[in-house]
């Protein structure tokens, strides 16, 4: 555990130490083993159907998800409805114990999932019994058991977000003020589904048709888990295509290495602010990453030339958002992103290239790609003149605002960074970013304008 902060392993081991105190056996208790057994067999068996993977999944601090965990939440929830609180946090043990953990520290990352998932699903239990839940499913007293299946979600998601919120501040530094900011929200819809699931497994297993019908919900579960896999296996091989061309014009441009990836953030959050759909703001950040793709048909000996071009060579890089084009028109996942590609160089007073559009003929994404791209730009360090501070850039940007660049684009990246700062992420060849007070980074090398920038 020499990698994890001795604040997280401080914390880990309380966590741990509460999940055995909520194994602890209670005297006295008739325990049905084989009911544990079995959910336990069946939860273990789940990890054979990956999750999807993600910045900061709950509960898997560092940003992935282990498989199985969380995939089959009705299996857990069942256990809370149908055991004792202490049996019921052994259903998630072995499932946890032995998932496949991808990231380093793969124990202690196991061990701390078993244990938050023990101490969750012990307090759902816990919560689900106190409000007369075994008497409400054996009666069957519906819709009154839907009120402690109800409390034991709520339950449930509370602990997961509370645990979630202090390893994420301690393992991985996130600010306080932060660390737990929606992390209740974002798991309650998905556990409510779950949570019926997994109350209609309860009702049927107590039910004249048995365990067998019981095991006949997760079907649909497993059906609909795993389309879920197929969707982001897709996402991740789109990925993986954004990836490969970005590289490819890393190698061939070392003077932009790392623009790329910073135009799609400025972009992203330009969308954000402008309130746009999760699709959109997705597509605006390939729409950023892919922008400059085009110079993969550009000679290599003007892209990376020093002087000032010539006349003739500034017209051949001008041909580069029609190379783009042509290059991503088949990849139809990235929808609005190809008019950014082949229009991010175009001016509101139709003075841009390739096409001279103007005003409101420009594509909205290539006028948010356009105020991203020049703010990198101009607060990164090229071949021909040093970084300029951020509030620098933004004081530009917004002279040319209405001529250049569109207003509003403009008004949103500026209340974006005044909000959240501007803390990009940088590729390993890249020096330190530049800091939102005007301090300037280490040299950066790029070329967003085809040597026109600002």
């Amino acid at each position: 555990m020499g990698s994890v902060p001795a604040g997280a392993r401080v914390y880990v081991a309380c966590v741990v130490l509460a999940a055995l105190a909520c194994l602890a056996p209670v005297p006295g208790l008739r325990v049905p083993w084989w009911i544990v057994a079995l959910l336990a067999v069946l939860y273990a068996g789940c990890d054979h159907v990956p999750p999807p993977r993600g910045p900061r999944s709950a509960g898997s601090p560092g940003g992935e998800t282990p498989q199985g965990m969380g995939t089959f939440l009705p299996v857990l929830l069942a256990g809370a409805f149908l055991l004792p609180p202490a049996a019921a946090a052994l259903v998630a043990l072995p499932g946890a114990l032995l998932a496949r953990v991808d990231q380093r520290p793969r124990a202690p990352r196991r061990v701390w999932r078993a244990a938050q998932l023990a101490v969750a699903v012990w307090a759902a239990s816990r919560a689900y019994g106190t409000l007369g839940g075994p008497d409400a499913v054996a009666t069957p007293r519906f819709p009154y058991a839907l009120v402690p299946a109800g409390a034991a979600v709520l339950t449930f998601c509370a602990v997961l977000a509370v645990l979630d919120g202090g390893i994420l501040a301690l393992a991985e530094r996130a600010p306080l003020r932060t660390a737990w900011r929606g992390l209740f929200a974002r798991s309650l819809a998905p556990v409510a589904a779950h949570g019926l699931a997994g109350l209609m497994m309860a009702v049927l297993w107590r039910s004249p048709y048995g365990p067998v019908a019981a095991l006949l919900v997760l079907l649909p579960m497993y059906v609909s888990c795993w389309v879920f896999a197929q969707y982001h296996r897709e996402r991740a091989a789109h990925q993986a295509t954004i990836r490969a061309l970005v590289q490819a014009v890393d190698i061939k441009d070392g003077y932009t290495r790392g623009h790329s990836e910073r135009v799609g953030q400025a972009s992203m959050m330009i969308a954000r602010e402008l309130g746009m759909d999760d699709d959109r703001v997705e597509g605006l950040r390939f729409a950023g990453i892919l922008h400059d793709v085009g110079k993969l048909g550009v000679p290599t000996r003007l892209l990376r030339k020093d002087g000032p071009l010539t006349p003739e060579e500034r017209r051949i890089i001008e041909l580069h958002p029609e190379y783009g084009h042509e290059m991503v028109r088949g990849i139809a996942f990235l929808g609005e992103a190809r008019s950014a590609i082949l229009h991010h160089h175009e001016r509101l007073d139709g003075s841009g290239y390739p096409y001279g559009l103007t005003g409101a003929q420009i594509p909205e994404f290539a006028r948010v790609v356009a105020v991203a791209d020049a703010f990198d730009a101009m607060t990164s360090t090229r071949s021909y003149r040093r970084a300029r501070p951020v509030p620098t850039a933004l004081e530009e940007l917004e002279r040319c605002a209405g001529t250049q660049f569109d207003p509003g684009m403009v008004a949103a990246l500026v209340r974006s960074l005044g909000r959240h700062g501007w803390h990009p992420a940088v590729t390993a060849d890249d020096g330190p970013p530049v800091l939102p007070d005007g301090r300037t980074s280490a040299p950066h090398a790029s070329d967003a304008l085809g040597r026109g920038a600002p």
